[in-house]
């Protein structure tokens, strides 16, 4: 019986996590992986080449994110993401809130802005490109709360509890479409609140916080909620291949318990990273003061103290 709506056998052996991590390449994601390694690459090497550093903590954590779309999108766990409810909300738990991290830690805007070469006065190229792109109405309106925050949780609810999450799974393209959307949801959602590339929203690391923790519990009731169902909630899987030897509302169960879990963890590495970022900021601005104090003889501490002889005198 062909459960996918792609063309492809989906009577597959029961799920293990062996299985799973077989390679089953997916050509767009493949594709597209592979060229953003190899652009991401060629700007750190035309950095070195002309003598600028570039953090290797950068070059991991993109490569890594790059990896773990590749792990969830050109492995089994994609075949078996077609039919098992359990494995596909893996797919969209680390495609939409591990993967949009680890991309936005390696800072590939501001890699790009550095190793594009200026195109000359009067003259556009691909820096003055992305230079208006960041600062476009379009950027501003995607990177704001007020549409970041509503799409990160209609991507769950509006997806799965409507037809048309089953129209998407009924094709292929439907089905690398959602993903991208996955994927591109998770970027704006995380762009503005990581704060590592320039951007046109960019409130301070308390209202950061606050953003973060707006959009997550929405991701918890969604679990919950396919965790309380008593019966299967979307079409697409509540008839699974018997070769699989599951139940479909057992699997359901596991991937509410999956969204759950996974509602927890970017929230953990996002505040680890916010918090690490406000004390390098302090720090900086703290040595800012320090040379300033230094140059102008420290002139703002002798007018306080004065201020205070002042008050003194009076009494």
């Amino acid at each position: 019986m062909d459960h996918s709506g792609h063309g492809m056998n989906m009577d597959l052996p029961p799920f293990t996590l062996g299985r799973g991590l077989e390679l089953s390449v997916e050509p767009f994601f493949l594709t597209g992986c592979l060229l953003a390694l190899a652009l991401y690459g060629y700007g750190v090497v035309r950095l070195r080449r002309r003598g600028d550093g570039w953090p290797v903590s950068r070059v991991i954590s993109f490569t890594v994110g790059v990896l773990s779309i590749l792990l969830v999108m050109c492995t089994k766990l994609n075949d078996y993401g077609m039919v098992m409810f359990s494995v596909h909300m893996v797919q969209h738990m680390v495609i939409s809130m591990l993967s949009p991290i680890l991309l936005l830690l390696g800072a590939p805007v501001t890699l790009a802005l550095r190793a594009l070469p200026p195109a000359g006065r009067g003259r556009v190229g691909p820096r003055e490109l992305l230079l208006k792109l960041l600062h476009s109405r379009y950027i501003k309106i995607v990177t704001h709360p007020a549409f970041t925050i509503p799409i990160f949780i209609a991507s769950l609810y509006a997806l799965y509890f409507t037809p048309l999450f089953d129209f998407l799974m009924g094709s292929k393209p439907g089905h690398i479409g959602m993903m991208v959307h996955f994927l591109a949801v998770g970027l704006v959602f995380f762009w503005p609140i990581m704060g590592v590339d320039p951007g046109p929203h960019r409130p301070g690391y308390v209202m950061r916080m606050l953003e973060l923790f707006a959009g997550m519990p929405f991701h918890a009731f969604f679990g919950i909620a396919l965790m309380m169902a008593t019966t299967p909630m979307v079409g697409t899987y509540s008839d699974p291949p018997a070769s699989l030897g599951i139940d479909a509302l057992s699997d359901q169960n596991w991937a509410g318990g999956i969204a759950w879990a996974f509602s927890e963890i970017p929230s953990v590495l996002v505040l680890i990273a916010l918090v690490y970022q406000w004390y390098h900021s302090e720090q900086r601005a703290a040595r800012r003061s320090d040379r300033a104090a230094d140059r102008d003889g420290d002139k703002e501490l002798e007018a306080y103290n004065a201020y205070l002889a002042s008050l003194q005198a009076r009494q």
